[in-house]
């Protein structure tokens, strides 16, 4: 009997929702630093922040993507492409959910050090998930403070090193040859904190020619060099190689009445584009980077902190007749005060800034044939540069018993250049230079001890990625496209936060945003072209619940409902849903903890409603709902802990679409999803 997993989704949810069972005795809103710069109650906050806590990153989880753990926030797409030659696919309301080489429209930090460029692209691939205790996800306005991204802040934050000496290896293997291997050292000796940690991965992939290799290293190392102030050093560096399968074509369907998704279509070994295997189309790819954040207490009502940063990253494309290499150094720092105090006998905080960062890329297009470079004459031979320069000031004042303000202001100005070597087919050197000054505001009440009430305005401000005024046409592959501007938005945001007990809480979010000039994709033949469309909207709601329930059983529940929209009224697709977006998304989560064994087991839901894959929404994916299960072990013996883990995805055996490639020249829209899988694991710790 087939089991109606839409319908089953909704009752597990509906009824329990949950995350894994925690010691803690309370249900409590996390402190968090994303959203001010400082620490924070997130309850106590006019916007919408989540916490992933360490628990849903690394407790048997694979820990090589995000979208592995942001699937549980609300408002946040992370579709997995289940091949690692591309980033996940990672989008916040809908914005960055067009992007098809890396996050944009959505900033990335680690420990405060930034993993996105000027232009706006982020590369999470450079992420070490062994060593992340958290991650902080912002939605909404006060985005903005971070520079031009409109959609959202993602920060992860790295493990603090434990104060006695610790050692720990984890081996974990998996469905399709996977192995993850990894092998740790922290600890704290003389007043110096570190932490090292090593991963090897490989697999050979679900789908033919999808096999995959990397391996990744951090170092954090933290100096207190006085007693008012402490240096912390965050080095990571990883190398991949990874066959890329490309995406499929519904095969015996048209796009304008799509057939059901099935497993003849896209699981047997032929479920790969044929011309990715002929021409061995593969990524191969390395990144160094390091980060420096000083943090200095002036006296108790200052503080100082700077951070520094510098990298390298590497990037070898083979696509069909061709081989695309990026050679990119960057840098950038950030200064920044923050005074506390009271102003008319309510205390204030404030924070001033000045932040800067920089991108040269060394981009060369070489003809290659059967995935081996030839001796013909490169066709592009550029460097392109960006510069930003950015100011601002944020603050909150509680200027009422239970009345909080919170306003900031940011001054963004990038310069994007671009250096053609190749004039043949016309000179593209040229630069732009976009500025623009981003206001928000955001006011929250505090009905009583246990429920706030808030809401917020700002301005968003998206610039185009260097990729994206690349070329001006798409048969010649002349550039770059200086005439592309870049899109605009107006945020507006309501919600409630309620801790409905001490076992139990809530959060809602409502949202409207109305964008104009957003960036899309205009044509497409041998090049990309982008353009500005003109006006979309974005209108949504988010839901989130928690709670623990008696005998050990808990909780959570996440749920997103976008409707997002070019504009009526907009010359470019009216009325149309923006690609890659999904009307509703859904994650729930039951779990039971037996502490006397220290057992912990849960049941996972992830829905997600069909989604197009075209700007004309004459092509989509289905939806889809799969189940997961987990389970962990673990045992105490004197200074030893051993933990064993095992996770079953897709429990059902669903035949789903994972991912999408919006807007694909060649129509091969859809990256599958594999079906029942397993990764099984054990990790054994030593405390000195």
């Amino acid at each position: 009997m087939k089991i109606n997993k839409t319908t089953l989704a909704v009752l597990i949810a509906g009824c329990f929702g949950a995350t894994a069972a925690a010691e803690e005795t309370k249900v409590l809103s996390p402190v968090v630093v994303t959203a001010t710069r400082v620490e924070q109650d997130s309850f106590d906050l006019p916007m919408s922040i989540d916490k992933v806590e360490k628990k849903d990153i690394q407790d048997a989880q694979l820990r090589m993507t995000l979208s592995e753990s942001l699937s549980r926030i609300p408002g946040i797409t992370a579709q997995n492409r289940n091949q690692m030659a591309q980033d996940p696919q990672i989008s916040s309301r809908g914005f960055g959910a067009r992007s098809s080489f890396g996050v944009r429209g959505i900033r990335l930090y680690v420990d405060g050090i930034p993993l996105s460029m000027p232009d706006g692209i982020g590369n999470p691939g450079s992420i070490d998930l062994g060593v992340i205790s958290g991650i902080e996800v912002m939605r909404g306005p006060f985005s903005a403070m971070y520079g031009n991204s409109s959609g959202g802040v993602i920060q992860l934050l790295t493990d603090a090193a434990p104060a006695r000496p610790e050692v720990s290896a984890d081996v974990l293997y998996g469905s399709f040859g996977t192995r993850r291997e990894s092998v740790q050292a922290a600890g704290t000796r003389q007043g110096v904190e570190y932490l090292v940690n090593f991963s090897d991965y490989t697999s050979d992939g679900f789908r033919q020619h999808s096999a995959n290799e990397k391996r990744q290293a951090t170092a954090k190392l933290g100096v207190r060099l006085s007693e008012d102030t402490k240096l912390t050093t965050l080095l990571n560096w990883f190398d991949q190689t990874a066959l890329d399968p490309g995406g499929l074509i519904r095969t015996g369907t048209s796009a304008t009445a799509p057939g059901a998704i099935t497993r003849n279509a896209f699981y047997n070994p032929a479920g790969v584009a044929s011309i990715a295997v002929t021409n061995r189309n593969r990524v191969i790819r390395s990144n160094t980077q390091v980060g420096f954040n000083l943090e200095h207490k002036i006296d108790s009502s200052n503080t100082l902190n700077m951070v520094a940063y510098a990298g390298q990253r590497e990037n070898l494309q083979y696509l069909p007749n061709s081989a695309s290499s990026i050679a990119r150094d960057f840098y950038g720092a950030e200064m920044r005060l923050n005074n506390r105090g009271d102003f008319l006998g309510r205390t204030y905080n404030i924070s001033a800034g000045l932040n800067a960062g920089f991108m040269e890329d060394a981009r060369l297009n070489q003809t290659a044939s059967g995935g081996t470079i030839t001796n013909a004459a490169p066709s592009r031979d550029e460097t392109q540069k960006a510069l930003n320069f950015d100011q601002f000031v944020q603050s909150s004042w509680s200027f009422a018993d239970r009345w909080d303000l919170h306003a900031g202001i940011r001054h963004t100005n990038l310069r994007q250049s671009v250096l053609d070597r190749i004039t043949s087919n016309g000179d593209g050197t040229g630069s732009v230079r976009y500025e623009r000054t981003i206001p928000v505001a955001g006011l929250i009440f505090k009905a009583t001890p246990t429920l706030n009430v808030y809401a917020n305005v700002g301005k968003g401000f998206e610039t185009p990625t260097m990729i994206e005024i690349s070329y001006n046409n798409d048969t010649t592959g002349t550039g770059p496209n200086l005439g592309l501007k870049p899109s605009t938005s107006t945020n507006i945001e309501v919600g409630t936060k309620w801790l409905v007990n001490d076992d139990t809480r809530f959060n809602a979010a409502l949202f409207d945003v109305s964008t104009e000039n957003e960036i899309v994709v205009q044509s497409t033949n041998t090049y990309t072209v982008y353009n500005n469309s003109g006006k979309t909207k974005r209108q949504g709601a988010e839901l989130n619940f928690e709670a623990r329930l008696p005998m050990d059983f808990s909780v959570y529940l996440a749920y997103t409902l976008l409707d997002a929209k070019f504009d009526e009224n907009s010359a470019f697709n009216a009325n149309k849903v923006i690609p890659g977006t999904y009307r509703t998304q859904l994650f729930g989560e039951i779990a039971w903890r037996h502490q006397p064994m220290n057992f912990v087991t849960a049941l996972e839901v992830r829905h997600g409603s069909k989604t197009f894959t075209k700007d004309d929404n004459t092509e989509s994916a289905p939806q889809y709902t799969v189940l997961s299960a987990r389970a962990s072990l673990q045992q105490q013996w004197n200074q030893w802990r051993l933990t064993e883990y095992v996770r079953i995805d897709n429990l059902t055996d669903e035949a789903y679409i994972g991912s999408v490639r919006v807007n694909d020249s060649n129509n091969r829209f859809f990256e599958p999803a594999p079906g029942r899988n397993y990764i099984v694991g054990i990790k054994a710790n030593y405390a000195f």
